[in-house]
């Protein structure tokens, strides 16, 4: 008897510590979902009928030690090969610990993975668990962390939340998930939660607005908001964000300082560049005309360095891989390529061409951007099948405001990171191909170039960079030397407010007649909207092949404003020129402006009398810079004949 006891005792004990471990291995949960549903820009035309078949990119927070198995029962590999997944990131997960935060990500194919769909989700320590892969009502449409002018890491996060519900959401707290050190960029911990009080009325949005007594890690971080309503949850990686400027194929002239001299006037700090001879490796020469690089980085070891990061822009080497020379670069391909810089502090991008299909790419990158040029340019496109002008079909041209349309398809598929915008400069290089014979100006005109540019800035990207800058290219079309000028100059001015806001409110408007009229878009900070008006009332030119802006016009628009900028007590226009004055009344759910233009207008509506003085301040500052550099043309004209 004595040892039928104590068989019958280890038994149990046996079966105590099994049934322990099962609790244990089965202790983590999925205590967040985030959607974010695919997107079309509907305005786009294409030689083959697109593929309407719309999936989701869902992100779960998993909570405890867990690692990823099956979906529906199978294998995130399995989903690939099959064509229902674009990508995912399950095969880097690692397993955590009891209290740490892990994210899994999958970006949908087929629009069985899209919104209306449930999937059972299977892991190592995670029981079965069904996900909704619904549109969301309230989520965090934007993050931005800012730094001080002589720091790389921030001490600043501004997040916008939206709330397209019908009840109001109240947020009670914010906490931030970070690697411990020496930990994998996987696994995050729980941060010190910070106290708000934010009401966010129903059909509005609200801002959340933290400082940190010590600088943020340059790594990957979760953002946890509560709410009366549940957690709303963010991934992404944390990184300085400033508005630069970049020019592209700007290598061959920068050891040469009167090129500098002219790259700076126009305002460009920022290049598809990494190693230039006499440049980069010319202290004194790159101190006086400083450029961000913005290219492969690579070693590593090299460049996420203290003394290179705050003058590293992105990661960018992978060219266009929705054409990939070709052979497109599948996106799960894309993030292989990209995973060696997760573990660094240096933030990717990845250049996007093809509205069409760049949702499959959508969230790869850190700091994504697209390229697309709307006249005398290859574009993945068909400008002949735009029915814009009454019947009038061009081969050399395509409508100039799709390229919001786009900016905006990106920005909703990139949530919350910022997008960046390739802008159609002076290129020479472009011949009488892909239809565009009957054009002889193988460049934007000033009109056309400056149109593009403020299609995207409407859109709320937080750096432009031109295509291209080349010497050759910028001494064949001079004329294009102000506009960039120009724009440079007012996004000096507004750059605050770019980085600190997000974008607000479309809508583009008809006449009486039924033509298309004007683009009307808002950005909003906490310290006031930009407002924007893009004329969209253009012509194509047939005397030379070009699109023709009319004369002044008069426009009448009522701007919406979220609640706390409502009842403003200044409103006026802004431009490269200086502050104007504009008529304008409030309303109950914004502000209604009258003026006259044509082409684009910027208008500023605030609560704040001190923003007239620091936007003209700014712009003094942009004009003194300008006229330090000025610019002989002659000696550049040699430097080509050299």
């Amino acid at each position: 008897m004595p040892d039928l006891a104590m068989f019958i005792s280890r038994y149990a004990i046996s079966v105590l510590l099994v049934s322990c471990t099962s609790c244990h291995l089965l202790a983590a949960e999925i205590c967040g979902v985030t959607v974010t549903p695919h997107v079309l820009a509907d305005s786009m035309m294409y030689r083959k009928p697109r593929d309407q078949d719309l999936a989701a990119k869902v992100q779960l927070f998993v909570k405890g030690s867990a690692s990823p198995r099956l979906w529906d029962g199978k294998s995130p590999s399995e989903h690939l090969a099959s064509g229902d997944w674009a990508w995912h990131d399950l095969g880097t997960a690692v397993q955590g610990t009891e209290d740490s935060l892990s994210v899994w990500t999958w970006n949908g194919k087929t629009s069985r993975w899209g919104i209306g769909n449930t999937c059972e989700v299977e892991g190592v320590g995670l029981s079965k668990t069904s996900i909704s892969i619904d549109a969301p009502k309230k989520w965090v449409s934007a993050i931005t962390f800012l730094a001080d002018e002589a720091e790389s890491k921030p001490r600043q996060m501004i997040a916008h939340i939206v709330n397209s519900s019908d009840g109001s959401l109240k947020i009670a707290s914010v906490r931030l998930w970070l690697p411990r050190s020496g930990a994998t960029w996987q696994t995050l911990y729980a941060q010190e939660a910070r106290v708000v009080d934010v009401q966010i009325p129903p059909r509005d949005r609200g801002v959340v607005n933290l400082s940190f007594k010590e600088p943020l890690p340059l790594i990957y971080a979760a953002l946890e908001l509560s709410t009366d309503s549940g957690s709303l949850w963010a991934h992404l990686r944390i990184k300085s964000e400033q508005f630069d400027i970049s020019g592209g194929w700007i290598g061959d002239h920068l050891k040469e300082e009167p090129y500098l001299k002219l790259l700076s006037r126009l305002h460009v700090n920022c290049g598809q560049i990494q190693n230039v001879a006499g440049y980069t490796d010319n202290e004194e020469l790159y101190q006086r005309y400083p450029m961000k690089l913005f290219n492969r980085m690579w070693p590593l070891d090299t460049w996420d360095r203290e003394k290179w990061l705050p003058k590293i822009h992105a990661v960018e080497f992978l060219g266009e891989p929705q054409y990939g020379g070709g052979r497109p670069v599948a996106p799960q391909e894309v993030f292989d390529k990209l995973l060696p810089y997760r573990t660094s502090r240096l933030a990717t991008s990845v250049t996007n061409s093809e509205e069409r299909i760049w949702r499959f790419y959508a969230g790869l990158s850190d700091y994504p951007h697209y390229d697309a040029y709307r006249v005398v340019a290859p574009a993945a496109d068909s400008w002949r099948a735009y029915n814009r002008w009454g019947g009038q079909r061009i081969t050399w041209g395509a409508p100039l405001e799709t390229i919001g349309d786009m900016c905006r398809s990106l920005r909703e598929l990139s949530r919350p990171m910022p997008v960046a915008y390739w802008s159609q400069g002076p290129h020479d290089g472009w011949g009488s191909g892909f239809g565009l014979s009957a054009r002889q100006r193988r460049s934007p005109t000033p009109d056309e170039l400056r149109a593009q540019a403020m299609h995207a800035l409407s859109t709320r990207i937080t750096s432009l960079y031109w295509f291209n800058l080349s010497l050759k290219s910028l001494l064949k079309f001079p004329d294009t030397w102000d506009p960039i000028m120009r724009i440079g100059r007012e996004i000096q001015m507004l750059s605050p407010f770019y980085l600190s806001g997000d974008a607000f409110q479309f809508e583009r408007t008809r006449s009486e007649s039924g033509q298309l009229d004007w683009d009307c878009a808002s950005i909003v900070s906490e310290e006031c909207a930009i407002l924007f008006a893009n004329d969209i009332a253009y012509e194509p030119d047939s005397r030379d092949n070009t699109f023709r802006f009319g004369q002044p016009r008069d426009f009448s628009y009522r701007y919406p404003l979220p609640h706390w900028l409502r009842e403003p007590t200044d409103v006026f226009r802004v431009d490269a020129d200086g502050i104007h004055a504009v008529e304008w009344s409030p309303d109950s759910n914004g502000v209604f402006i009258k003026h006259q233009f044509s082409r684009d207008a910027i208008f500023v509506a605030t609560k704040l009398p001190s923003l007239r003085t620091s936007i003209e301040a700014r712009r003094q500052a942009a004009i003194a810079k300008e006229n330090s550099l000025q610019v002989d043309v002659e000696v550049l004209k040699l430097l080509i004949r050299n």
